[in-house]
């Protein structure tokens, strides 16, 4: 038989039944309320009663034609109560009723990546500074969205400095220091190498898959200092700018854990 507007997804789901403990009466409670008797089919002794002729429904209260018996069998089934949805058939569902977001984390196997943020700077940052401080275009904030999720960091520049010093460099989470290599050397930093004859360059990049255990915003940020008579740029080489390797990166991707 053919019908106008979408098929009806009955196969998916049951309705509520209630059984009666029968008395001589002809007022019972409902478990559910109902506008009226036709929200509901009602049973005695195994036959099917008509609607409003054998009986009427509103709110809770269900009130009989004719009286019951002791000992005769009544339950009713709710029409307009779908009390569970039964598991569709395999392969039944596609995207278009899924919602859009409605997949969570949670649901998906480890290693997945979740979400990626990443900025690219070519700005050149310079100091002279013996204490570590921010490095200008190197900050990122990230929130996962479960406390399993790992974060992957990847940072990439290139760094110049001016005379014969030892720089280091340091990656936080939010005010914590991450530890990218030898504590013997203090080092949640690393050593930036360089040249014995006053000046030299390089490139640092680290990949760093990193536990924070957390599901708020956290900033992972880039700390530079410069070694003590010295002058380190960050997107450039030596001190000369019209030579600068002008571009680095960080990227921060939540794999689910």
């Amino acid at each position: 038989m053919g019908y106008l507007g979408n098929a009806p997804a009955l196969a998916y789901t049951s309705f509520s039944k209630q059984d009666f403990t029968v008395s001589a009466t002809t007022n019972y409670s409902l478990d559910h309320p109902v506008a009226n008797a036709n929200e509901l089919a009602l049973f005695i002794n195994f036959v099917r009663q008509e609607p409003t002729a054998s009986y009427s429904a509103s709110g809770t209260t269900l009130t009989l034609t004719e009286a019951t018996s002791v000992g005769d069998d009544m339950y009713c089934v709710f029409l307009g109560k779908a009390v569970q949805t039964v598991n569709p058939p395999n392969a039944s569902v596609g995207t278009s009723q899924l919602v859009d977001g409605a997949v969570s984390s949670s649901k998906l196997s480890s290693g997945k990546v979740l979400q990626v943020i990443g900025t690219q700077t070519d700005t050149v940052f310079s100091t002279t500074s013996t204490s570590f401080v921010d490095a200008t275009g190197f900050s990122l904030s990230i929130t996962p969205s479960s406390t399993s999720s790992k974060i992957l960091v990847l940072l990439n520049f290139m760094y110049g400095n001016s005379a014969s010093v030892v720089n280091s460099c340091q990656l936080l989470r939010n005010t914590d220091v991450i530890a990218l290599g030898d504590p013997v050397n203090t080092l949640g930093n690393v050593w930036l190498a360089h040249n014995q004859n006053g000046t030299g360059f390089g490139h640092f990049g680290i990949n760093y898959l990193d536990a924070p255990n957390s599901s708020s915003a956290l900033t992972y940020k880039l700390q530079v200092l410069s070694g003590s008579g010295g002058t380190l740029k960050i997107n450039a080489r030596n001190d000369n700018n019209s030579l600068s390797e002008r571009m680095g990166s960080l990227t921060l991707m939540e794999v689910s854990g």
